[in-house]
Formats: structure tokens, C-alpha cells, sequence
């Protein structure tokens, strides 16, 4: 059995066929199990050399909330090229890898003619159940969500669909979206018109050739704004894909711009990797209140916090949320936190910006749609179809799942488990991607959304 010791401190190590974790010397009851150099949890019974280490024998040490002291840490990114991009630029200075039409929903009771608008003109729609019935926050998150789509500069044209009743109106949501660009940007109330996909479809044609103004233009790198999600993980996703986007990450940060990192419960028991490279206090404390805030979350639904990994991952390897936690940051790299970021918050700050937000794979990858995200680098071990409207690249951490799930992966970073170094050939991926080349989630139409919810509905 061929294994990988990651970490120097390690008792444990990977076997590099199964992802799952052996120990490396006997671990007595109540001794820690270490990886990554970190303790993923105790042992609950004594575990002999060489034998599996998981679930029926290992337990989390995580707690409730905690206290945080900030001890700030920097680390030496990478000197990179002056990398540039083919992008549309627009006309508030803002760039977009794509030039699509999107139709966005106010409500979710106008989702099919949403849809018969879209098989029409081409024009990409996103279902939603929300936009009525809903309450306070939860009404504001729905909205806000909305509003980040709508303003993304991925979507050369925007038609608003409402149906005219709901509690989010399309004069209500005018509101929260403040001014826009007409020529951008059209509104459609489907009980005012006579025939509304006639008026939908026409509308629809202005914005396509008020879209075609656009073309690409050379820019720096510094202008993309990229998301950082995995989803279906495994016990490689911290070894191979998860470092790899990660570096990424660094080399992005390093050239001027940004990427966000969300999936909050996924960073307990990391936590404090994150908060160490916060660039101030200020930032320190809202990513303490980042952390806490959604462990109160668990609390006032009486659910326990460290109820994860999901089934998959277990299967995949990954024992404990400790564990899950450690290879999910690593997508955040070495640099600074920067900013911390809540539901409808848009990208402001080039560098690691932090996002408020479950791990779910739909509503995180809309989540970070809505900041702003150009793209979204998307690492998975058991494979997942799921896609975003803007670029979805899924990555997978083996070299099995890359080969048995081509249609899905974009990506594969499973040679990373035999030492090759595959960050320029993902940088340049992720240069084509920008500049045109449709991921796979594009190819096969998988381009959806799903918005956060906790309150009640009428």
C-alpha cells in the first residue's frame, strides 16, 4: 500500500489508492490523531500501527463558540508574470468573461415563463422559489441575492421578470437596486402585459443588441474576481485540488486581484489559520463574528454544529470536520484576509476576501456569484454536475473521477499525488476559461441557483 505522510508532525498517513488514513505508529485512547500538522480529532479507542484510522475509532475535539486572540502572521506570495485576459469591459469600468443575456427572476411564480423566454431567445434563466411570502432578513437576503445578479458584469443584458403582486415588485426592487443603465438593464411585469412572452421576447432582442457593443479587450489579470468552493470532497481534496486552487489563489492575489472564499462551517476548526492572516483587527473580529455568528445559527435551531461531514465525505476518507476544515481552507492559500463579506456584499477589496454563507454547494456558488465572482474554481473527489451561471470549473482531486466523469470535470489535479506541479497549467486553464473557452458546465446547459433561507414564509 503506497502512502503520503503530509506533515512532518503527522501519526497518520494517506493511502494514496483509497484516500482514507493509516496510522503511522500506535495511538493510544484520548491521544490525538494529527494531519496537515494539525489535530483532526482523538482517538477513541487504542489504534495500532498500520491500522485504519476513522470513524469508529476517532472522535472531534471541536467545541461550542469560542474566544479568539489575534496573532497576526504574514506569509511571502509568489512573484508572477504580468498575466492579462480577453474580457468585455463595461461601461462603468467593471470587466465580464462572458457576454450573456440573463433573466432574472423578482419572484419565483414566473419561473416557467422565465423558461420559455429562455428556450426562445437563448437568453440563460435561473428558477427560484423566493421573492414572496417571505419575511424581514430573509426577504432582504432574497433580494440582495438578486440584485448582485443582476449588476454582474458577466451579463451584457438583464431582464428584471416580475409578476406584479409578489412582495418582491419589481417597483420594491428597483429600491434596493438603486440606479442602472437602461440600455442594460429591462423591466417586465407579467400581469401588465398583454402578452407577455411577445413583450419578453422583444425586450430580450433590445438587450442583445445593446450587448453586442461588446467586444473583448486585453486587460490585466488584476481585474478578475474568482470564487473558491469545493463540494463532494474526499480524503485527496486537501492533498491534490484544494492546494492547487489555493496556489492559484496566491498567484491571482499576487498579480492584484481577488478571490472569495465561503462554506463558514467548513473553516471550524481552521478557523484561527484564517484569522492570523487578517490584515487588521478590525478584520480579525468580523471574521470572529463570521465564525461564532453561524455556530449561534446551529444553536438556534437546536441542531448540533459539528454535524459533518456528510456521507460522502466519510466515504471518500475525511473522518472529522477538523479534517474537512483543514483541506477546505487550503483553497484560500497563504495570503491575507482582507475583507469579510455577508449575503449581497459585492467584492470591494483586492485579495482574500471571506464570505458569509453555508457550505451547500448551490447556494455557495450562487452566494458567490452575487459578490461579483467572475468564475468559480470548483474542487470535487466524488464528482458533482452542478454549475453556476458564470463559469463553474470543477476540478477533481483523482485521477479515477477525471477519468470516469470526463462530461463533469474540467480539471485534474490527481497527478498533484505523485509530485507533479501542475500550477502554470492551471493558471493558463483558467486564462482560457476567461478568455472564452466554455467549461463543462456550460456544454451541458447546468447553470442554476439556489438562495439562503432562514425565516419564516407566510
Amino acid at each position: 500500500m503506497k502512502q503520503l505522510k503530509i506533515h512532518g508532525s503527522d501519526n497518520v498517513a494517506v493511502d494514496i489508492a483509497t484516500g482514507h488514513k493509516a496510522a503511522l505508529c500506535d495511538i493510544a485512547a484520548g491521544e490525538n490523531i494529527v494531519k496537515y500538522g494539525f489535530p483532526i480529532g482523538h482517538a477513541t479507542k487504542a489504534i495500532r500501527e498500520g491500522e485504519r484510522v476513522h470513524t469508529d475509532n476517532v472522535k472531534t475535539n471541536l467545541k461550542e463558540k469560542l474566544t479568539y486572540e489575534y496573532c497576526p502572521k504574514t506569509f511571502e506570495l509568489p512573484q508572477v508574470p504580468e498575466y492579462t485576459i480577453d474580457a468585455y469591459v463595461r461601461e462603468n469600468g467593471e470587466i465580464g468573461i462572458r457576454n450573456d443575456i440573463w433573466i432574472v427572476n423578482t419572484v419565483g411564480c414566473v419561473n416557467k415563463i422565465a423558461e420559455k423566454l429562455s428556450t426562445l431567445t437563448g437568453a440563460y434563466s435561473f428558477p427560484h422559489p423566493y421573492g414572496c411570502s417571505q419575511l424581514g432578513e430573509d426577504h432582504g437576503v432574497t433580494q440582495h441575492i438578486l440584485k448582485g445578479l443582476v449588476e454582474h458584469p458577466n451579463a451584457g443584458g438583464v431582464l428584471v421578470l416580475g409578476l406584479g403582486c409578489e412582495n418582491n415588485n419589481i417597483a420594491s426592487f428597483k429600491e434596493v437596486l438603486g440606479e442602472v443603465d437602461e440600455r442594460r438593464v429591462k423591466f417586465l411585469n407579467a400581469q401588465d402585459a398583454e402578452d407577455e412572452i411577445a413583450e419578453g421576447v422583444r425586450l430580450i432582442e433590445e438587450l442583445k443588441a445593446y450587448a453586442k457593443t461588446f467586444t473583448r479587450q486585453t486587460v490585466s489579470i488584476s481585474k478578475l474576481k474568482v470564487g473558491l468552493k469545493c463540494g463532494g470532497s474526499d480524503g485527496f481534496s486537501g492533498i491534490t485540488a484544494n492546494p492547487l486552487i489555493g496556489q492559484f489563489s496566491d498567484a491571482l492575489i499576487s498579480a492584484g486581484g481577488s478571490t472569495v472564499l465561503t462554506e463558514v462551517p467548513e473553516m471550524f476548526g481552521a478557523e484561527t489559520i484564517l484569522m492570523d492572516r487578517c490584515i487588521n483587527e478590525e478584520v480579525f473580529e468580523k471574521t470572529v463574528h463570521l465564525i461564532n455568528d453561524f455556530k449561534d445559527y446551529f444553536i438556534r435551531h437546536n441542531q448540533e454544529i459539528y454535524e459533518n461531514p456528510s456521507p460522502g465525505n466519510k466515504a471518500g476518507g475525511i473522518t472529522t470536520l477538523e479534517e474537512k476544515s483543514l483541506g477546505c481552507t487550503q483553497k484560500g492559500g497563504r495570503a491575507p484576509v482582507v475583507d469579510v463579506l455577508t449575503y449581497g456584499d459585492r467584492v470591494t477589496r483586492n485579495g482574500l476576501n471571506l464570505l458569509n454563507g453555508p457550505g451547500n454547494d448551490m447556494v455557495a456558488v450562487t452566494n458567490l456569484v452575487a459578490a461579483g465572482c467572475h468564475m468559480v474554481l470548483f474542487s470535487t473527489g466524488r464528482g458533482t454536475p452542478l454549475g453556476s451561471p458564470v463559469p463553474t470549473v470543477k476540478i477533481a482531486t483523482n485521477d479515477r473521477l477525471a477519468t470516469e466523469k470526463k462530461n463533469w470535470i474540467d480539471f485534474n489535479a490527481g497527478p498533484m499525488l505523485e509530485g507533479k506541479n501542475l500550477t502554470e497549467a492551471f493558471m493558463q486553464y483558467v486564462i482560457c476559461v476567461a478568455n472564452g473557452e466554455e467549461t463543462a458546465n456550460e456544454r451541458n446547459g447546468y447553470r442554476e441557483i439556489a438562495i439562503f433561507k432562514d425565516g419564516v414564509t407566510l
